[in-house]
């Protein structure tokens, strides 16, 4: 492992704020991150999911600009949760965050509408007919295509559940679009679950719980994504059921998407569950081979390069994880070629891969499983990390380390220093220590706001892999084995 210099950081923090502005660079990155470079990877450490959040979705490009430019080098970036970091912001630093919000132009846009007043639809990239169809995804598709063609008639609502980097976005997405080109008249509006949460509370503290409600339950059509993030939020999911009873009721449609199936997300009222499942629960798996191949064929001529099938399958077999990291590879590929003046061959392929292929996986699983872990039992991953030993936190830490040392070939020291800089013995103490409950087929018990509650930990731990989408990546890989 090579950490960067602190010089070199400095270097960094300092063109993003030339690039940002110093008002900005204050607000969001002054004493609330940390950056860690380790071989091909920029780890971007933050306090607390919020500022994680919002740094990723407004900053990750100008942050990888800033380091190219210092270091020479082509980064890839991940998002990870500090706690430790927040001991180092500033009293007014949160109130300095939530102000920023509060007036960001993205909020303003979102407010609701007077008479006369037009308000701008926000630009989404997913479409329907874009979408790759294949056998992973095609009934998730299907209840999409029909949810856009008759909102409020068919599948309502309609719950779309994944990994992350699978689709269901540009699902969702692809829904609002086709509502913009094909029902104009009908009023939509599309969040993540971080957003729907930050506006309730915001018209909480403004007083403007009347404005709020007006917003979101007038729509024909509410869209919501990563809904997962209203776990352990009871505020916000009252404020959720009475806005989905409105919409229910007057017989207009809504689509939510998760991580997780509904019942594997720790601490969501039994209402809002039973309300989930009343709908169609659809999930989108892992794609095959043939639906990782097409997407590289139409983002190679979105491209417009030049690359031969036996790269595309070259490069398709070697990613399974997910499609971002699919389409980071074709990049990376491309790139290596154009710098080299070089046609694009599987010799080339292989070689510009070759740190991808041994590094990408182990950071994108274990983010993964932490996040699917800390869902089920209604945690974060900053949880995960913390010294906290609640029999809750300790226990999901403990799957947490032991699925990822099944599946990501990770070391221990490696998967210790991941989860907050944990030593490797304790690593290694929590895996035994799970796999002795798995061995002898003893149930987990773990706390919830409605008392203790068991469950045999060989099932649990079957239903997280399945919703990582691991068991069927092990299936897919013993039949081309077999083959």
């Amino acid at each position: 492992m090579t950490v960067c210099a602190t010089d070199a950081v400095t270097q960094v923090e300092a063109r993003i704020a030339d690039k940002i502005g110093s008002q900005r660079f204050n607000v969001w990155f002054k004493n609330a991150t940390r950056f860690l470079f380790t071989d091909q990877y920029c780890r971007v450490n933050a306090p607390n999911h919020f500022i994680s959040d919002w740094i990723e979705r407004h900053f990750s490009d100008t942050i990888l600009e800033a380091i190219e430019e210092v270091t020479g080098h082509r980064y890839t970036l991940s998002f990870a949760i500090d706690p430790l970091l927040a001991k180092d912001l500033r009293k007014k630093q949160p109130d300095r965050q939530l102000d920023f919000v509060t007036h960001n132009p993205e909020r303003l846009a979102r407010q609701p509408r007077h008479p006369g007043q037009v308000i701008a639809r926000p630009r989404l990239k997913g479409k329907l007919s874009s979408f790759v169809v294949g056998a992973s995804n095609r009934m998730a598709h299907a209840a999409a295509v029909a949810v856009a063609e008759a909102p409020g008639k068919t599948y309502n609502p309609l719950f779309i559940h994944g990994g992350c980097g699978l689709g269901k976005t540009h699902l969702l997405q692809g829904i609002c679009n086709h509502l913009t080109e094909h029902a104009p008249q009908l009023t939509w509006k599309y969040v993540s679950g971080e957003e729907f949460t930050n506006d309730f509370v915001f018209s909480v503290r403004a007083r403007e719980e009347g404005a709020f409600r007006e917003q979101y339950r007038n729509l024909d059509v509410l869209i919501i994504d990563d809904v997962h993030f209203f776990a352990n939020k009871r505020g916000t999911q009252e404020e959720f059921l009475n806005t989905f009873k409105s919409i229910d009721a007057a017989g207009k449609q809504i689509v939510l998407a998760s991580d997780a199936h509904p019942k594997m997300i720790g601490h969501f009222s039994e209402s809002l569950v039973s309300r989930f499942l009343s709908g169609m629960v659809v999930r989108v798996d892992s794609p095959d081979v043939a639906v990782r191949a097409e997407v590289l064929r139409r983002r190679a001529s979105l491209l417009q390069v030049d690359i031969g099938e036996a790269v595309i399958m070259h490069i398709a077999e070697n990613f399974r994880a997910n499609i971002r990291e699919l389409e980071g590879a074709l990049l990376k590929v491309v790139a290596q070629a154009q710098v080299m003046g070089q046609p694009i061959t599987v010799s080339l392929a292989e070689r510009a891969m070759r740190d991808l292929v041994r590094q990408t996986a182990p950071v994108v699983v274990l983010s993964d499983i932490e996040t699917v872990v800390a869902i089920f039992f209604g945690l974060t991953p900053a949880d995960l990390h913390t010294s906290r030993k609640s029999r809750t936190i300790a226990l999901a830490r403990g799957i947490a380390m032991y699925l990822a040392r099944k599946h990501t070939g990770m070391s221990f020291p490696e998967i210790g220093r991941y989860m907050g800089n944990k030593n490797h013995s304790t690593v290694i103490l929590a895996c035994r220590r799970i796999g002795k409950i798995l061995k002898a087929s003893e149930p987990a018990r773990w706390m919830t706001p409605a008392g203790q509650r068991e469950q045999d930990l060989n099932v649990l731990v079957e239903e997280l892999e399945e919703q990582l989408g691991l068991v069927s990546a092990d299936k897919e890989q013993s039949i081309a084995g077999a083959a």
